[in-house]
């Protein structure tokens, strides 16, 4: 085993393309030394060439997430070069575009197996390394859609929805035995992400993620902030924010606003490719990166997540604000109380 440093130790699942891989640069340019998980090792060989790049150091473990034998062995493998683990970034998935009517019952079964219990294998392995030390951060990578379903992605808004439950379960518990373990969750946005490229569809046009888009940094950054901040929630975008608070809101209204536009809108005006493969099974070759093919219409940054972030020294500046405001009105009205004419 290598000796171990000041670096924080992390782990994130999904590290060979889209957010994981993001994810796992960020966290790079911190110095941080990174476990990257995935089944792809194309991928995985372009996220460990990214890491190191940034200045970080990483292992590369191909893990499918869906076996809990293979998640213990990668997380020994990454505590064997690295030391013990600080950070555990569950984000790994598959999913399935497809009406509800089409899919089959392997469908759901293999998204359950990755998107939701992929998540519980990755947490019930760090909570086993990190309740002894009563110290660790474990962030899941969440989604609108753990509050909101929308048509023609059952299967993983499912499992978004299980998530949220587990999560808040067994945080609960944590609470009851006062462990310092911190378990997070960050609903994200549409993102520009490669997983458009691979995903199992049975719709007529290629899909694309829902506008407004943003790119696979801003998910990055959400991350790593709420692992510095310990926040317990984040949601990340306006997207999210509408989603969410619609839906606690206006439910009914939201399920006939998606029936009427929720088709579209998961759809690009191109028709699909018959021929395409998909990774729902098995990973496809190449390295796809963090991007996918829609830089032109993503956004850089969100100015939603940019308030959540500084939303203390905003407060801090609006009191000034509301101080100095108050102080001149008063001045104001006494002035004009004084200079009022005495009747008497």
């Amino acid at each position: 085993m290598s000796e171990q440093t000041d670096s924080e130790v992390v782990v994130v699942t999904g590290a060979s393309a889209g957010v994981g891989r993001a994810t796992a640069r960020a966290f790079a340019e911190r110095g941080a030394k990174v476990g990257l998980l995935a089944r792809g090792e194309d991928g995985l060989e372009g996220a460990r060439d990214d890491v190191e790049r940034a200045g970080g150091e990483a292992i590369s473990v191909p893990t499918d997430v869906a076996d809990p034998q293979q998640v213990e062995a990668a997380a020994d493998a990454v505590e064997d070069a690295f030391g013990p683990i600080d950070v555990w970034v569950n984000n790994a998935m598959v999913s399935v575009f497809s009406p509800a009517s089409e899919m089959t019952a392997d469908d759901y079964r293999r998204v359950t197996e990755v998107t939701y219990l992929g998540y519980v294998h990755g947490t019930q392995t760090a909570l086993e390394r990190m309740r002894p030390r009563d110290d660790g951060t474990i962030v899941q990578v969440g989604s609108a859609l753990a509050y909101r379903g929308i048509p023609l992605q059952s299967a993983y808004c499912g499992a978004k929805h299980a998530i949220q439950g587990y999560t808040e379960s067994v945080r609960t518990e944590l609470f009851h035995d006062d462990c310092d373990v911190q378990l997070s969750m960050v609903q994200m946005p549409a993102m520009n992400t490669p997983q458009f490229e691979w995903t199992k569809s049975r719709l007529p046009r290629k899909s694309q993620p829902v506008p407004p888009i943003y790119q696979p940094e801003v998910a990055a950054r959400a991350i790593t902030w709420t692992v510095d901040t310990e926040r317990d929630e984040l949601w990340v975008g306006w997207p999210t924010m509408k989603a969410i608070l619609g839906n606690r809101l206006v439910p009914r209204r939201l399920d006939q606003y998606l029936a009427s536009g929720g088709y579209d809108s998961q759809q690009t005006d191109e028709p699909a490719d018959s021929e395409r493969g998909h990774n729902l099974y098995e990973p496809l070759a190449g390295d796809f990166g963090a991007r996918g093919r829609f830089d032109e219409r993503a956004h850089d940054r969100s100015y939603q997540l940019w308030v959540s972030i500084h939303r203390r020294p905003l407060a801090a500046v609006a009191g000034c604000l509301a101080a100095v405001v108050s102080l001149v009105l008063g001045k104001l009205i006494l002035s004009s109380e004084t200079d009022e004419p005495d009747d008497r």
